[in-house]
């Protein structure tokens, strides 16, 4: 394994804080809970991300990129971050968002336009056209652009969560502490494949359980054949012999409610228990809908008393800001 001689640009403060959740544990009569705070990455504010860029930019510099393109949702955590690491890489960057342009921006886009990410417009369908339009365009200015898919979600990406659970498995060894289980929340794939590949490299010998936020059935196991794709890329991106096949990712779903992005009360749940559990904010989109699936898995019997369950806090607390109208009752509350 060659990790330590990959491209890789600094962004992130690591390693991120490994924190008990005792009243929670307490509230939910269940397991041990732990968090992974990855919402304190530090660049813009936080979030998974940040350990994938520090590889694709890494990635996109050595190969000279003065340009990175990328896309999401309004609210993407992804198009912020990059948006952050492009600055600091001294990186122009494009942003391909879904939907019609608001009047105001608000959360993540706000801050987009912050960072002086430039944005593209389009209908979801119109994504891939748009990404070789984009490029095509920056290429004739003379500019050499390096295209990031959405969620950052690669084998190079994927290498940011290899090196988080080799992180992990060191406060594991430091704390004594024990984790049966690992839930996070997954979309576009590369943190659950990272995780996986860096599960098998590090030695973790619990479960790991992926938290589908936009998905409410399993499409005929499709979205776990390209996780296991991303992640056999990334073993070999890193240089480890571990194979994946789609039984190695286990997907929970039927929490994806009304559909990505779409606030339910299963969200409004999650987000003021652990505010007001343990004064750690969720976002409505990923780590609420996912620590909403963890609470569900929990009320159902899933875990033992005496077993510990890691959360993993992906991140996207500026999407909150966005969000308060279906967030809060009527009173404002």
């Amino acid at each position: 394994m060659h990790i330590e001689k990959l491209p890789r640009f600094a962004l992130a403060h690591l390693p991120t804080p490994l924190e008990p959740l005792p009243a929670l544990s307490k509230s939910l009569g269940g397991p041990h809970l732990l968090i992974k705070r990855d919402d304190q990455t530090g660049l813009a504010l936080g979030g998974n991300k940040t350990r994938k860029l520090e590889f694709i930019v890494g990635q996109a510099l050595a190969e000279g990129a003065d340009t990175l393109i990328t896309a999401g949702a309004a609210q993407s955590n992804h198009c912020r971050q990059t948006a952050a690491a492009a600055a600091k890489a001294g990186l122009r960057c494009e942003l391909i968002l879904n939907g019609t342009k608001p009047e105001w921006p608000e959360g993540n886009l706000f801050l987009d336009r912050i960072f002086g990410a430039q944005e593209h417009w389009i209908e979801r369908r119109q994504r891939a056209e748009k990404f070789v339009e984009v490029a095509e365009n920056l290429r004739a200015q003379g500019r050499k652009p390096h295209i990031i898919p959405v969620g950052g979600s690669n084998s190079v990406g994927a290498t940011g969560y290899v090196v988080a659970m080799i992180e992990l498995m060191d406060q594991l060894r430091a704390s004594g502490e024990r984790v049966d289980h690992i839930v996070f929340g997954s979309s576009s794939g590369g943190t659950q494949a990272g995780i996986l590949v860096g599960a098998k490299v590090a030695g973790f010998p619990g479960q790991l359980h992926g938290v589908s936020i936009d998905k409410n059935d399993p499409e005929h196991l499709e979205y776990e054949i390209e996780v296991a794709q991303i992640a056999n890329g990334c073993a070999g991106y890193i240089g480890t012999t571990a194979r994946f096949a789609k039984d190695d990712v286990k997907m929970i779903y039927g929490c994806a409610g009304g559909g990505y992005g779409v606030v339910g009360e299963l969200e409004r749940e999650a987000i003021r228990l652990m505010a007001r559990s343990e004064g750690i904010l969720l976002d409505p989109v990923y780590a609420g809908r996912a620590f909403g699936g963890l609470i569900n898995l929990i009320r159902q019997g899933k875990f033992r008393r005496d077993e510990t369950v890691l959360f993993w806090h992906t991140g996207g607390g500026p999407a909150l800001f966005a969000y308060a109208r279906e967030l809060l009752d009527r009173e404002g509350r």
